[in-house]
């Protein structure tokens, strides 16, 4: 039974074509894998599909009665609500039944006789639907998904503005499951998440019986919880069976096979042109030349993809810092209160390191309180000499309108136009990207623009928090490649095993001296 039909979708944002006729079937029990480079669209498909965007052209119809949740990575968390609040949010559509039930018992009191039987019969009514849905256990149900997602520790309490992006993401994965949908959508939700949850998740995805779609370039993680994929490329979408393994192999063979029958095609056009050319002015042959012309005018053109530009980061380098990056000394991370215990470490020149361990203990504040961005509650922190930083952040400001030129320029203000344009091009965006504002830019090509900052700047020291969330896949292997291939020290907050193991020469366990664990 098909849960999710879409045809002929067409969509674009100005004179940019996202989809072009693009047509799409959910059905009951798939695990879809939805995939594509940066800026390619994912994102805007699952805004069409829940209705958050009308799309220019196109149907799209759900079955009856389907309950979706959506987890949407640039969703917006109130200030003011706790994380208790967003759990309990799940559950919008009971308390207001429950509001409801208290407006009808009020009403009760003054009403006549046959309205006070309408008003029972209603009493009834909404009391059942909410003995049915567990409405009188929701306080149990919230302390549950807390307790599994590790937010009991984080304070159920806490307003939702100070958490860090990985309890964000908790949160609102919290939330969804609370609300137990039909139909999961989800929108790479193992950015921010720590290696334990992110476990917990493959194990919960694997157990789920109803259908999902999982945006997502942790191939790892797609490919052990997805049977299908679809893959979106040059304004379509392609279905494809079985894993991200199985898509490439067919893929790869589907390229080929288009290459050779492009290029057997040019030979025979070459030649056909080439025959009516010598042959069209001559009276024995000009019939001939004629019926080769009506072949070539009538011949559907193979054209190939239009290749997206990769991406290439070289990071440059400054000259050689002290021996020491940095030194503290009985330093205490945090905000009000204290996420550390008392810390005397050091970095040396040439090492590079990757803080891990879960979220919200304090990962991104040791770097912010190293750079000086955030003051120590005491202890002290002493930077090497000659150092030159290139600093990572997890994310865009939303409000940020600035076009990409415009981000770089303010950067690099003695850049020509043309420099400007090649530093982002050279990154992966192509011209409609770089003439956008930041923030109407998918994660990717916004992290593609802060990366652009950094590896345009002479560093001798890397701190780069979360660099690898929203990036593509073919974008994380260059990145890898390139700070493989840098002579610099670097500090690397991650979650990604597989990235940073080649890469780093220490591992820090910062839960070892977390007091948030």
């Amino acid at each position: 039974m098909s849960i999710l039909n879409v045809e002929h979708l067409s969509h674009g944002f100005g004179d940019r074509a996202i989809f072009q006729d693009v047509n799409f079937r959910l059905l009951k029990g798939e695990h879809i894998g939805l995939i594509g480079a940066n800026g390619e669209g994912k994102s805007t498909f699952m805004n069409i599909v829940t209705g958050k965007l009308m799309p220019d052209e196109g149907k799209i119809e759900w079955a009856k009665n389907v309950k979706t949740g959506y987890l949407d990575q640039h969703a917006v968390l109130e200030k003011g609500m706790t994380v208790r609040d967003v759990l309990k949010s799940a559950f919008t559509d009971l308390f207001d039944l429950e509001a409801r039930m208290n407006e009808v018992c009020d009403a009760m009191g003054i009403a006549d006789e046959s309205t006070l039987m309408r008003l029972m019969d209603e009493l009834a009514e909404i009391q059942d639907i909410l003995s049915l849905r567990d409405f009188y256990t929701i306080d149990a149900k919230v302390e549950e998904v807390g307790h599994a997602l590790g937010l009991t520790e984080t304070g159920l309490d806490k307003d939702v503005t100070a958490l860090s992006g990985g309890q964000r993401t908790k949160v609102l994965l919290g939330k969804l499951l609370l609300s137990k949908p039909d139909i999961l959508l989800l929108d790479e939700p193992t950015n921010y998440l720590d290696e334990q949850h992110i476990e917990w998740l493959k194990r919960y995805l694997n157990e789920y019986e109803n259908a999902f779609i999982l945006i997502s370039h942790d191939i790892p993680f797609l490919n052990s919880v997805i049977n299908l994929i679809y893959h979106m490329e040059n304004q379509s979408l392609n279905r494809y069976v079985g894993d991200y393994n199985k898509f490439m192999e067919v893929y790869e063979m589907k390229q080929e096979q288009q290459k050779a029958a492009y290029r057997r095609q040019q030979q025979e056009i070459s030649e056909l042109e080439d025959f009516v050319a010598r042959n069209k002015a001559r009276v024995a042959t000009r019939n001939m030349a004629m019926s080769r012309q009506k072949k070539l005018d009538k011949m559907e053109k193979i054209e190939l993809a239009g290749k997206r530009p990769k991406p290439e980061f070289h990071f440059r380098e400054a000259r050689v810092p002290g021996r020491y990056i940095f030194e503290t000394k009985d330093l205490v991370i945090g905000y009000t209160d204290p996420l550390s215990k008392p810390l005397t470490i050091a970095m040396e020149r040439k090492e590079k390191i990757a803080m891990v361990g879960a979220n919200g203990i304090g990962k991104t504040t040791l770097l912010k309180s190293i750079l000086g961005l955030i003051p120590p509650l005491s202890g002290t922190v002493h930077l090497g000499d000659y150092l030159a930083i290139g600093y990572f952040e997890q994310e865009s400001s939303p409000d940020n309108k600035t076009t990409c030129i415009e981000e770089i320029w303010e950067e690099f203000p003695s850049y020509t136009q043309y420099e400007v344009r090649s530093a982002l091009a050279k990154c992966g965006l192509t011209t409609k990207h770089i003439e956008s504002q930041v923030r109407v830019l998918s994660g990717g090509e916004q992290a593609k623009v802060r990366l652009c900052k950094i590896i345009n700047r002479d560093t001798n020291i890397l701190l780069l928090d979360e660099p690898t969330n929203h990036l593509d896949v073919e974008a994380k292997e260059e990145l890898k490649r390139a700070l493989k291939e840098y002579n610099g020290s670097i500090l690397l907050i991650c979650h990604e095993p597989e990235f940073y193991h080649d890469i780093v020469t220490k591992v820090w366990d910062c839960s070892d001296w977390s007091l948030k664990l």
